[in-house]
């Protein structure tokens, strides 16, 4: 097990440029996805902040779906997420997709706090908190740690089929890369059970606050 650790802690120093990479990608994304939002016309805010509203009205009004089925539907998302990444990981052509689908995931982000805030202000700020901050504490780290993972393999393929001198054991590292990708989707499980169990009932609270 110590041997392990210290295995994946140089793997980790020797492709650091790769996780800073990602890291940088994201906080792009955040930050374009803000920028959308400022550009955006008073128009354009009207009618989306309107459907959000009736979104935020019927949350209110009604008991929804039970929790289980958030649950299931939370990890079906993040199972199909995770095997997109894996699968780009090993075709070697995917690379460019991982970045654009990294780069989409700090969008998304930065765009729905952006647009929460810009719209209602402190409350936007409030609901942010609670129905998008607690899961993504979790599920940022590991989107962006599966990236890395999938762009280092990437990289380990290229050299091993273009580069004749280099020779490293594929079989080794796919079984590696796998059981990496399998431990961050039970992480993601804790996500998924903070954003059904807490972050929902949080929102509620909130909305019915604003909304009472």
């Amino acid at each position: 097990m110590p041997q392990g650790v210290n295995l994946a802690k140089r793997d980790m120093q020797s492709h650091m440029n790769i996780f800073v990479f990602i890291f940088v990608l994201f906080i792009m994304g955040m930050i374009f996805g803000a920028v959308i939002v400022n550009s955006m016309n008073f128009v354009q805010k009207q009618d989306l902040f309107f459907y959000l509203k009736q979104f935020f009205e019927q949350s209110v009004n009604t008991e929804g779906v039970s929790k289980a089925t958030l649950w299931k539907d939370s990890m079906l998302y993040h199972t199909k997420y995770m095997l997109l990444l894996f699968l780009l990981g090993i075709s070697v052509i995917g690379m460019p997709i991982i970045t654009v689908l990294l780069f989409i995931k700090g969008l998304v982000v930065g765009f729905s706090v952006g647009f929460l805030v810009n719209q209602m202000g402190w409350y936007g700020l409030f609901i942010s908190s609670a129905s998008i901050a607690p899961q993504n504490v979790i599920i940022i780290p590991v989107y962006l740690l599966a990236g890395s993972l999938a762009l280092i393999f990437s990289l380990t393929l290229c050299k091993q089929l273009f580069v004749k001198r280099v020779h490293q054991p594929i079989l080794q590292g796919l079984v590696r890369y796998s059981l990496m990708f399998g431990v961050l989707l039970l992480i993601l499980m804790i996500s998924s059970t903070i954003e059904v169990f807490f972050s929902n009932t949080m929102l509620e609270y909130v909305l019915r606050w604003i909304y009472k």
